[in-house]
């Protein structure tokens, strides 16, 4: 996985979505890295393949025409949804800081696409997930 993440882990996770030879294609991140600061990304996209092109995406100007092209009001249902999920995973005896935001960390509109893509690939409803889908290479 380090090699993938481009560096060692920093809090447990588990392989969310694989491909069918076992590759990680989307890994699930606990919510709390492990010195115990958060760690808002529930969901990091780690196939090297879908992340040349969603960065290839987003420096063609995608993270403004999927924030354009989605529902406002789906988009922060995905966020309230995500943010759920993830801080549901929080131990309710921890005191510290707690991750904050929804898909990829952000409250509102998108930051991301690899965020909202590695969502809805490991089966979250997201509008910009689906957008950035839509124009990649992958099955889905």
């Amino acid at each position: 996985m380090a090699a993938l993440l481009g560096r060692p882990p920093q809090c447990a996770f588990e392989v969310a979505v694989a491909h069918g030879d076992g590759r990680p294609v989307v890994i699930a991140n606990a919510p709390l890295l492990d010195d115990g600061r958060p760690m808002p990304t529930r969901y990091w996209l780690v196939d090297l393949d879908l992340r040349r092109q969603v960065s290839q995406l987003e420096g063609d100007g995608g993270v403004r025409t999927a924030e354009a092209a989605v529902d406002a009001e789906a988009l922060a249902a995905a966020h309230a949804r995500y943010a759920a999920e993830r801080d549901a995973l929080v131990p309710h005896d921890h005191r510290g800081p707690r991750p904050t935001g929804g898909v990829g960390g952000t409250a509102r509109g998108v930051k991301c696409l690899h965020a909202h893509l590695a969502y809805r690939l490991a089966g979250g409803d997201d509008p910009v997930g689906d957008w950035a889908l839509a124009r990649l290479d992958v099955g889905g």
